[in-house]
């Protein structure tokens, strides 16, 4: 059955605006029974979220706050720079509702780019919070020049969701040296605890040049590594069985990006976006029993066109039809809520897109 949602907006909010969505049983069968995840047939579509006229949403990070209310920390930069902005203009805002289905309030912007001289001088993108103790850790990518060659790591630290930010001097995780997998950059982070202590960040680079031939690739291919410390603000330490996710061997440029990693039963377990290991318009799930070593990746979610019906993209949206940087809010060590970042929506920039999970 299609159904739509309304939502009252007041003036300061910012409605979750539903768009004709599907049930799980009405999605086209892609793939086949076993490579379909659990998570996956868990999925069910509520609607768009944070929808803002003049600006572009993206990456947004939700956490459950002591007030009961859901709060959750994303990307925005303004609509005329179109979907190139998020690399030289982006900023982190914050917004609250009652329920993870919305409508938000914005509260306003709590990490913007700092200008000449800081390392987060033009951007500050990819959120990703957790409640660490009593403080809550905001990580985040910066970078100096617009670029992507000095996207780095940072963690802002605050003893309230409202804050204020700490902000850090000097980013969290740079990246390795010349010819290491990792020399381009350190981006994407995914925080976890381990039950041993220990503070596990998870990261996305990728190399400039082939990092066991050290000649120049075709292209760079994103891959995954670990970083641990034994305090939050680090020092982080890479792991030597780095990369831990590479998809590269087995051809076509096959890679991943936006991971979000989390323990649950005794597993740890992420959720990816595809690029080219089943196709670009997908999520991966994986799970692994010592956080080094993944299963065989399965659908984690499926197209967004399986799922809603959206009018035609115009021609400047070209990733429209895919949902991208997943985060999960968590609820008593589970996953409730899947929050994802996709082109379009009312006035066809971009906004979130959430799932239930039931």
């Amino acid at each position: 059955m299609i159904t739509r949602r309304n939502f009252l907006t007041g003036l300061a909010a910012l409605p979750l605006v539903a768009s004709l969505t599907r049930g799980a049983a009405d999605a086209p069968a892609a793939f086949s029974a076993d490579q379909i995840s659990d998570f996956c047939r868990r999925l069910r579509p509520v609607g768009r979220i944070l929808e803002m006229e003049g600006w572009f949403v993206w990456c947004i990070a939700p956490i459950e706050g002591p007030d009961g209310k859901t709060h959750v920390f994303f990307s925005r930069w303004p609509a005329e720079r179109r979907m190139s902005g998020w690399i030289n203009c982006s900023e982190i805002a914050h917004a609250v509702a009652a329920s993870p289905e919305g409508p938000y309030e914005l509260v306003g912007t709590v990490l913007a780019p700092r200008g000449p001289g800081f390392w987060d001088a033009t951007t500050c993108h990819n959120p990703h919070i957790q409640k660490v103790g009593d403080r809550y850790a905001l990580f985040y990518m910066g970078n100096s020049n617009g670029k992507t060659d000095t996207k780095r790591i940072g963690l802002a630290i605050a003893d309230s969701l409202d804050g204020p930010w700490r902000c850090p001097d000097r980013p969290l995780l740079e990246p390795g040296e010349p010819g290491a997998w990792d020399d381009h950059c350190t981006t994407n982070p995914s925080f976890v605890r381990h039950p041993n202590g220990q503070y596990w960040l998870y990261y996305k680079s990728w190399n400039t040049r082939d990092y066991e031939t050290g000649t120049p690739p075709v292209r760079g291919n994103r891959k995954y590594g670990l970083a641990v410390a034994d305090q939050l603000e680090g020092p982080y330490r890479k792991h030597p069985a780095n990369p831990l996710i590479d998809f590269s061997g087995r051809g076509g440029n096959r890679q991943c990006e936006d991971a979000f990693v989390w323990r649950e039963d005794g597993k740890f377990r992420i959720v990816v976006r595809d690029m080219g290991v089943f196709n670009s318009e997908v999520g991966l799930y994986m799970e692994s029993d010592d956080g080094l070593r993944w299963s065989e990746p399965k659908i984690a979610y499926r197209a967004l066109r399986e799922y809603v019906d959206q009018p035609p993209p115009p021609p400047q949206l070209n990733r429209y039809g895919r949902a991208e940087r997943p985060q999960l809010l968590m609820r008593g060590g589970r996953p409730a809520y899947l929050f994802t970042a996709s082109q379009g929506g009312k006035f066809m920039t971009a906004s979130g897109f959430l799932f239930k999970i039931v």
